[in-house]
């Protein structure tokens, strides 16, 4: 192959191109001859096909194999590239469903798609306990739903039931909450209604208000997918969506990020039926039900063995207990470390009947 000094004309650029092109179809389909091999060997030991700290791994060692060569690519470029290729893989091995909280086109859907690709089944449900319930059934492998956002805050929803299920917690990713002006106007001039989610509209006010938008007809729509899909309908309107409900219902973006302030985002959780193993990065979530509750200091005490075991925790919340014993609680805590670290066995062995483990995973990037 030429040099980068020899790529005088564009046709010289496009037969390079080609010509790598042809090498890394070779490459991947020799890859995929091996994930073939890894599938049979892992279904006839009943190996979990997922193992989000092997794909870590995979893209921690490149990013710096990258870095260190000075290549094009940053960490993620990398992770956008192997994410999918390791969805494609594992689709390979097995044929993957996906129940996540919907419609199409929402965040929820966009998180999914961001850690399964395009190829898997996906299976977009009314409402989080469906998923946990078609989880439960067995009618989809792994579920997605959301956990946090960090202004609106914890999900209750979801630890009522991660409370009561018997799935668990094998992934989390953070995504930020980035809005789109989607439509098919060629001009704001001529719009005449915008639809979106309720909040969508307080989010994006300045972006209105620059735009001269904040007296066009807003209609408040049950999610932002449904905007895109009433928006498409209409070339005299517009929608406040998720980049991925315009690209699902073909519309065009005429603007990206336009929500007032940046730094919004969703811890969103993948669920599903096992147990990661231990790598270098985990995070455990825990359910805990103390027996005395009601004594001043107990949950102090409680926490204090974390403390004293050098334990770190990142999350405390407390729940409602919805028995009939009045005004008692639950707490929700997520802390560093495997369910199966020695250190943590220790401390856990302290409390068995008052823990309850919700999964052990890889921590994901805020």
């Amino acid at each position: 192959m030429k040099n980068s000094t020899q790529w005088e004309t564009l046709q010289d650029c496009r037969d390079a191109i080609d010509t790598i092109d042809n090498e890394m179809l070779e490459l991947l389909n020799r890859r995929m001859k091996v994930v073939h091999r890894v599938g049979e060997i892992k279904n006839s030991n009943g190996t979990a096909i997922y193992r989000p700290e092997r794909e870590k791994e995979i893209i921690d060692r490149l990013t710096k194999k990258s870095l260190e060569e000075d290549g094009a690519l940053n960490k993620t470029a990398i992770e956008a590239i192997f994410l999918e290729l390791f969805a494609v893989s594992r689709n390979l091995e097995l044929p993957e469903r996906i129940a996540y909280l919907g419609p199409e086109g929402t965040f929820t859907h966009q998180a999914a798609e961001s850690r399964f690709g395009a190829m898997s089944d996906y299976m977009p449900l009314a409402s989080i306990g469906g998923v946990f319930q078609t989880l439960e059934a067995k009618r989809a492998k792994f579920g997605i739903v959301p956990i946090e956002n960090s202004r609106d805050g914890i999900v209750g929803e979801t630890l009522d039931l991660l409370s009561k299920s018997s799935v668990k917690i094998v992934a989390e990713l953070y995504m930020p909450i980035h809005m789109s002006f989607a439509t098919h106007s060629s001009s704001l001039e001529n719009i005449t209604k915008i639809y979106s989610k309720d909040k969508g509209f307080g989010q994006c006010r300045e972006f209105l208000s620059e735009h001269n938008l904040l007296n066009v007809e807003q209609i408040p729509v049950e999610s932002t997918a449904k905007a895109a899909i009433l928006a498409s309908q209409d070339p005299t309107s517009g929608a406040i969506c998720s980049h991925i409900a315009a690209k699902l219902y073909n519309i065009p973006t005429m603007f990206e990020n336009i929500e007032d302030e940046h730094d919004s985002a969703t811890r969103f959780i993948v669920l599903s039926d096992f147990k990661n193993a231990i790598s270098e990065h985990d995070k455990t979530s825990i359910l805990v039900r103390l027996k005395n509750a009601k004594e001043p200091g107990s949950l102090a005490k409680f926490l204090q063995d974390f403390n004293d075991a050098d334990i770190n925790l990142s999350k405390i919340e407390s729940r409602p207990s919805n028995d009939k014993s009045g005004f008692a609680y639950w707490f929700y805590i997520d802390f560093y470390g495997h369910i199966d670290d020695k250190i943590v066995q220790k401390v856990i062995a302290k409390h068995t009947t008052e823990v309850t483990w919700l999964g052990s995973y890889v921590k994901g990037e805020n």
